[in-house]
């Protein structure tokens, strides 16, 4: 499905359930590089427990139109005429975001309060530092970028193709997922991870989620759980031997603490 917001077109997905004004909804933000289908299981299993759902394309990734946004405020701020025009009724919304989406989270709970009722932070670090190496090879549109985001986004049982989704490999599917993005979204949205600054954010007083991968090499399982100790209501659910692709290497686990976490 699409919406015009300022002149751009958003797509953004359901989880083949339909929109109700009086239920619960749910936000679902993807990761630097990659689009609303990581959120496939997750978005269909809350559309069936009778919630809307909307799993997002930001702009200039996947169906959406439009350049990638420079920072992750903006994208925020999107989200939040997003939030406005599908959810007139203003009932509020759990946002759960993954590694750069994790961010834009925080920023719209931090920001947008008043639109927010709990966040989900999954593979998170704040502020999350992306190494001039990796950024380098980004802004070159290298494949090295993508090698090095996929590589070092999964666990070592992770890339060796194990996986429980069935016929699925893990790391071949992260990266026909980043060599689908155009020419400069990585580097954008790394760049974007690198520069975000909490500093001058308003205190965090929302409901949080953090999911932290015990063998996450991106953004480390001690840095969630730093900004679970930061935060004045946040609950940590680790994933043993778990990387950062979690959608992919623990979906079964991801979606219990998801679900654990929104339906109560």
């Amino acid at each position: 499905m699409k919406i015009k917001l300022g002149g751009t077109e958003i797509f953004y997905t359901t989880g083949s359930g339909h929109s109700d004004s009086a239920s619960e909804l749910v936000l679902f933000v993807h990761g630097a590089g990659f689009d609303h289908s990581v959120w496939v299981m997750p978005s269909r299993y809350f559309a069936r427990k009778g919630l809307s759902v909307y799993a997002v394309d930001l702009p200039g990734r996947g169906r959406s139109e439009g350049p990638p946004l420079s920072s992750i405020d903006l994208m925020a701020d999107c989200l939040a005429d997003f939030i406005l025009q599908l959810n007139p009724g203003g009932n509020q919304v759990t946002v759960v975001g993954h590694s750069m989406g994790s961010l834009v989270a925080y920023s719209l709970g931090a920001r947008h309060k008043d639109k927010i009722s709990k966040i989900a932070l999954l593979g998170t670090s704040v502020p999350m530092p992306v190494s001039d190496v990796l950024l380098n090879a980004a802004e070159d549109n290298d494949h090295a970028s993508i090698d090095m985001t996929n590589i070092w986004s999964h666990s070592s049982t992770g890339k060796i193709g194990r996986s429980e989704n069935p016929g699925a490999n893990n790391l071949l599917v992260g990266q026909r997922l980043l060599e689908r993005a155009g020419d400069g979204v990585l580097y954008s949205d790394l760049r974007a991870c690198n520069e975000f600054d909490v500093g001058q954010m308003p205190e965090m007083e929302l409901p949080c989620l953090v999911i932290v991968g015990e063998a996450d090499k991106m953004t480390p399982a001690s840095a969630g759980i730093s900004v679970a100790e930061n935060l004045a209501q946040a609950e940590v659910c680790s994933l043993s031997g778990c990387g950062h692709a979690m959608l992919s290497e623990r979906p079964n686990e991801v979606l219990d603490a998801l679900s654990g976490f929104i339906l109560n």
